[in-house]
């Protein structure tokens, strides 16, 4: 999934609205478990409520929508494209583990293809993460990436460094050192909760995306960010606000496409071959 333009490039006090209208009001209804959908009078009274002025949200926004409607607008897209669109692709342990059997017959591959955290019973292949490494493997036909980086991103300038990122990603193409594209892989097949960690998770990819838009911002430096999610419990019955915050950030510019459970298999191949037009840096 990539951004829809019309929420693209918008001011970050933009976001802060939806930030705080998406808490105060709620992600989600609390009867049905459904995604909410607002409305004009609920943004206000919320505003209001708080005492913050409201008069300017009558003004246009860049020019085109005034601000209320653009905030309406993008509030309820969101709720409409994740119950449309990443719900339905979202998948579990048993069907992830199909299509990584699958492909492991069909590929034979060389990468590595790692195991998850758990133990026990619960111990299995890491079924999104090597299904991303097969997939990479076989469109790449033979060129290098890093499936598994051991090592922190850095960005050169004139053989010398100008970023070091804070943390490793789950892999790079073609390496660490001055990547053109870096991802992530949040798969949490088989929990029962929504735990810590599955949150921590979303807030350790808005600083890398942060990290990553700061450099092409004063450095001219492009790298592409994807992230990589699945698990419908997880994400789905348990997780919908944090689907919400992963939307916001690709609309912020933090990431440059998020793939939800099974879209990976076809869209990865695609996103994947466009990296061979990329110029060398």
């Amino acid at each position: 999934m990539k951004a829809n333009n019309k929420f693209l490039n918008l001011p970050k006090h933009f976001w802060a609205h939806v930030k705080l209208l998406s808490e105060d009001l709620g992600y989600s209804d609390r009867g049905t478990g459904n995604l909410r959908f607002y409305t004009n009078e609920e943004i206000l009274e919320s505003l209001e409520q708080k005492s913050f002025r409201t008069t300017y949200l009558k003004s246009s926004l860049y020019g085109g929508k005034t601000y209320l409607q653009q905030l309406l607008d993008y509030l309820n897209y969101r709720s409409e494209i994740i119950t449309k669109t990443v719900e339905p692709n979202l998948m579990n342990r048993d069907q992830a583990a199909k299509i990584f059997n699958h492909l492991k017959t069909k590929i034979n591959p060389r990468c590595k293809l790692p195991m998850n955290k758990q133990k026990g019973k619960k111990r299995h292949y890491a079924y999104m993460t090597g299904i991303v490494n097969m997939l990479t493997e076989q469109t790449l036909e033979g060129m290098h990436f890093d499936e598994d980086p051991y090592s922190l991103t850095v960005a050169t300038k004139n053989d010398r460094p100008v970023r070091t990122f804070t943390r490793r990603f789950d892999g790079a193409y073609p390496k660490t050192i001055n990547p053109k594209a870096l991802w992530e892989i949040k798969e949490y097949y088989g929990t029962t909760t929504f735990g810590s960690r599955v949150a921590d998770g979303i807030y350790e990819s808005i600083l890398d995306g942060e990290e990553i838009q700061e450099l092409f911002q004063n450095e001219g430096i492009k790298i592409f960010h994807y992230l990589i999610v699945d698990d419908h419990f997880t994400w789905w019955v348990k997780g919908k606000s944090y689907i919400c915050r992963i939307i916001d950030m690709l609309h912020m510019g933090y990431i440059d496409e998020c793939l939800f459970g099974k879209e990976v298999v076809k869209q990865w191949p695609i996103i994947v071959k466009s990296w061979k037009k990329l110029p060398s840096q």
